[in-house]
């Protein structure tokens, strides 16, 4: 599955807005779904003017949901380093 592809997977079809960015069935995280695909067709503007997608999932559990991409919550990865 690229989740760049310019067609939606058939999976997306179901998906529900997610307002935690967590699968809204079992609460799991982002990182463990079986699938993800971007919606690259469809950005929008916010109302400060970044850009934002929608960012689908599909989960383990079977549930696909999906969330814009500035309701991400923050990376706990550390800064990269400027070279």
């Amino acid at each position: 599955m690229d989740a760049f592809a310019p067609v939606p997977p058939d999976w997306t079809q179901t998906a529900t807005h997610a307002w935690h960015f967590c699968c809204p069935a079992c609460s799991a995280a982002p990182s463990q779904a079986q699938a993800v695909w971007v919606n690259r067709r469809s950005p929008l503007y916010d109302e400060s003017q970044k850009l934002r997608w929608q960012e689908f999932y599909h989960c383990d559990c079977g549930r696909a949901w999906w969330g814009w991409s500035n309701e991400r919550p923050p990376s706990n990865l550390p800064p990269k380093a400027d070279a």
